[in-house]
């Protein structure tokens, strides 16, 4: 019998019901870009907020992007990627240390994040300044959702599941599928998910197809 595929995501994908879980307030706060060799971004929020300035202030300042997709939503403003992460914040320090330590770097990030590479990057005496450009809160639609009990459940950030967590219990014949061992981690013990292979929505929603 066929199971619906719920994913819980900021973004639309084929073949799922889309419950968005997160809204979003947009910062936009004093930046020099001038003052920076390289841009370190995380997610595809930050490009949305970058509109707000003019692109003839970073576009020529290579960004270090942590997956392809978030390298996407910045070159479509026109800017540079420096190198592409593996899709995991907690692995961007091992790019961060390839580079000399007097370059300076500007770390444009959530209110709330999930990885500590920035701290990890500065107690090794590289110059990272951070800069919040959004925060995000639960939306209504992912608390107020009603999901099917043998279903299966894509969540693609720790968010997506602390707030599905606020208002429903994960039941023992849904499966699971999160975007990666970080997303994994927020995850209730003894629950029964996969990690998707790629830190991608297409992925997840391949895997979930098979189960």
């Amino acid at each position: 019998m066929y199971k619906k595929i719920y994913l819980f995501s900021t973004s639309f994908y084929p073949d799922t019901i889309h419950i968005n879980s997160l809204d979003t307030n947009f910062f936009k706060p004093e930046i020099d870009f001038a003052n920076y060799d390289y841009l370190i971004i995380t997610s595809k929020q930050v490009s949305i907020a970058l509109q707000q300035y003019d692109n003839e202030l970073y576009r020529d300042i290579p960004a270090l992007c942590v997956s392809q997709q978030t390298a996407r939503s910045f070159e479509t403003l026109g800017g540079r990627t420096l190198e592409i992460g593996s899709g995991y914040g907690d692995n961007l320090f091992e790019i961060i240390k390839q580079y000399p330590k007097d370059k300076r770097w500007l770390y444009l990030r959530a209110k709330e994040i999930a990885s500590n590479f920035a701290q990890k990057s500065q107690e090794e005496s590289y110059k990272i300044d951070e800069a919040i450009m959004y925060e995000t809160f639960c939306s209504d639609d992912i608390q107020k959702t009603q999901v099917e009990d043998d279903s299966i459940l894509i969540f693609t950030s720790p968010s997506s599941i602390k707030c599905f967590l606020k208002n429903h219990e994960l039941k023992s014949t849904q499966k699971i599928v999160v975007i990666g061992n970080t997303t994994a981690k927020v995850l209730p013990k003894n629950s029964n998910f996969v990690i998707s292979s790629e830190t991608t929505v297409a992925s997840c929603v391949k895997i979930a197809k098979t189960l």
